[in-house]
């Protein structure tokens, strides 16, 4: 009898955890707006200051302005129409998220990996590739 009185104690537990978990698994909004607006100087105030781009034929590590520098040829070349995450997750100290970039010249997929650096989210990989799977 007590066991059925404890269950509803427990799942509820187990929900607020999971709940709780979710909460903390909110990249910055500024970010989807800089993708959106193909703004890549505004982006880069979310930038580690060195971060792993791969972004169609380039894939390296590059510093800071380097990569704003890349990522704004990337944006003047390819006129951004709209940015939306579909998916945001989190694994031990690190965030992520994936969404869907359209361009005037074709869709992307978009991932991106932050990390905490002095109490900061700040991106440390970038990954742009093409979405041809539609």
């Amino acid at each position: 009898m007590k066991l059925i009185s404890i269950v509803p104690v427990i799942l509820f537990a187990i929900n607020s955890i999971s709940l709780s978990a979710q909460e903390q698994v909110k990249i910055p909004g500024g970010i989807a707006i800089a993708i959106k607006a193909g703004n890549a100087a505004e982006l880069a105030k979310y930038l580690n200051s060195t971060v792993e781009l791969l972004l169609l034929d380039k894939e390296d590590f590059y510093k800071k302005n380097v990569a704003e520098t890349i990522l704004k040829d990337f944006f003047h070349d390819y006129q951004t129409k709209d940015f939306v995450i579909r998916h945001q997750g989190a694994t031990n100290e690190a965030q992520y998220a994936i969404g869907n970039l359209k361009t005037e010249k074709g869709d992307f997929r978009v991932y991106f990996l932050l990390k905490k650096v002095n109490q900061e989210l700040l991106i440390h990989q970038i990954r742009i590739e093409s979405d041809n799977g539609k």
